[in-house]
């Protein structure tokens, strides 16, 4: 019989395990470290949300140009100054954010820019945004000097900016500049449409009209589906005074951009100048009436994409006031005064259609906001009053200048005009006058006119005697020239 040695069946002896061990430390420890990385941030939780989204430059650029396409090139704001959509020039901006060395897209911010001062007033704010569009143009230069389409695009914003300047050498500089940009854009690609089109649009405001139209006629055989290309078409039309023809270039841009609404305004400016040109009455007003058509339809652009743009209802306002209809065109102006309270360009609008309207008290309050400024209340009165959409704002005056100078003369006119013994407002209807003699703007002899009669009233009630200078608001300003858009 074997006899075996008794074993523990139920129940194994404790073994150490060195190596088990060895693991189970190695694991704690991590734990430990993985939990202290945890608390004091130097390792993020998995699975959480990325502080900002990750987009590329181009998916912000392709934004940035149908924006521009659905004609929202601006931001639209509240009444707070809130962004409740962002434009085209926000998109563009942050793709060249994400990639600050796409030259292609530094140029079409500079293009975008360029083209969203057609929706600005304000000579300041325009003067502003063309900067910063020779800004971006010129930082794709920076990054990449061998691009036509990036030469091209500086000549759009150097030519566009020459436009507003005054000082005639200045502006003769720039349009030299834009000029050799024009040209070193088709030395670099002589095929570029688009540099033939802006090399156009620079001859004609050197008043090189032929070769404008040479360069013009390159650009549609090339390519006729760009809209700047049929927009400098109709610029060089218009400078040679064929306006029906303007108009129907006008027509091809809108066909390709349908909801950029400056196309609109032009072509109903061109219809209005035929209207006005016109010695038929019934012609004129069908000239009138289709240049209407075309203002309205870009105010209902801008009102289904939610853009407050005042452009629109000043044209229809200024059209009104040419047919001689100024009840509707005053309408027309509070408007754009309830989208902008405090433009005080539209304030000058709107009283020198109260003058014209024959209502001169109100005319000069108004007027009054656009020269010297006015506070909440002053403005409220300056409109005629304010309605539910109305925000009293407080209105910087304007600054004399040539587009200015008009509000100042029938503001001088009408406060000299309406003064008697008891009622004198020649004080600062004369000081009105000093401003307009002591600038650079009073050579316009219907101007310089109006400063004599607002002098020789004035002069007659200090002294008592009629100088037979004295006229009606009407009579004294008839033949100054209203300003066009």
């Amino acid at each position: 019989m074997n006899v075996y040695q008794k074993r523990d069946i139920f129940r194994r002896r404790n073994e150490s395990n060195v190596y088990r061990m060895f693991l189970w430390i190695i694991l704690i420890l991590g734990g430990v470290w993985l939990i202290r990385s945890v608390l004091q941030g130097d390792v993020k939780p998995l699975f959480l949300p990325t502080p900002t989204p990750t987009r590329f430059a181009q998916s912000y650029a392709i934004e940035g140009d149908a924006l521009f396409t659905a004609g929202k090139l601006n931001d639209v704001k509240d009444v707070d100054g809130n962004v409740i959509s962002p434009g085209a020039i926000t998109a563009l901006r942050e793709a060249v954010k994400v990639d600050p060395n796409n030259a292609k897209v530094w140029a079409d911010l500079a293009r975008v820019q360029t083209y969203s001062t057609q929706l600005l007033v304000n000579q300041a704010e325009i003067l502003t945004r063309l900067d910063e569009a020779l800004v971006s143009a010129e930082k794709a230069l920076e990054i990449n000097p061998d691009d036509s389409y990036v030469h091209a695009v500086y000549t759009l914003a150097l030519n566009w900016k020459a436009s507003y300047i005054a000082d005639d050498r200045e502006r003769q500089t720039l349009l030299s500049t834009a000029e050799r940009e024009a040209a070193r854009a088709l030395q670099l690609d002589n095929s570029n449409a688009l540099a033939l089109a802006f090399y156009a649009e620079v001859l004609v405001d050197q008043q090189r009209w032929t070769q404008g139209q040479q360069y013009i006629d390159q650009a549609l055989a090339l390519d006729p589906t760009l809209m700047d290309v049929h927009r400098v078409h109709a610029y060089v039309l218009e400078s040679l005074a064929e306006y029906t023809l303007a108009i129907e270039a006008y027509n091809k841009a809108i066909a390709i951009s349908p909801n950029l609404t400056f196309l609109y305004i032009r072509a109903g400016a061109n219809y209005r100048t035929l209207a006005f040109n016109s010695p038929n009455e019934q012609v004129q007003t069908e000239l009138f009436e289709k240049s209407l058509e075309y203002f309205d339809k870009a105010a209902r652009i801008n009102d289904q994409l939610g853009v407050q743009d005042p452009g629109p209802y000043l044209s229809i306002a200024r059209t009104y006031s040419q047919m001689g209809q100024f009840f509707i065109a005053i309408r027309n102006v509070q408007k754009t005064i309830e989208f902008q309270p405090d433009k005080a360009e539209f304030y000058g609008e709107l009283g020198v259609l109260y003058h014209k309207n024959r209502n001169y008290e109100t005319g000069i309050l108004a007027l009054e906001c656009a020269v010297r400024g006015c506070d909440e209340d002053r403005s409220c009165e300056g409109r005629g009053g304010c309605g539910p959409n109305d925000t009293p704002s407080v209105v910087e005056g304007l600054p004399i200048s040539a587009s200015t100078i008009y509000y100042y003369d029938v503001y001088a006119s009408e406060l000299a005009a309406l003064s008697t013994p008891k009622n004198n407002h020649c004080e600062e209807a004369l000081a009105i006058a000093d401003i307009i003699e002591a600038s650079e703007y009073d050579e316009d002899p219907n101007i310089a006119a109006d400063v004599v009669v607002v002098r020789n009233i004035c002069n007659s009630l200090l002294t008592g005697v009629d100088l037979n200078a004295t006229a009606t608001p009407e009579v004294m300003i008839d033949s100054t020239p209203t300003a066009t858009p």
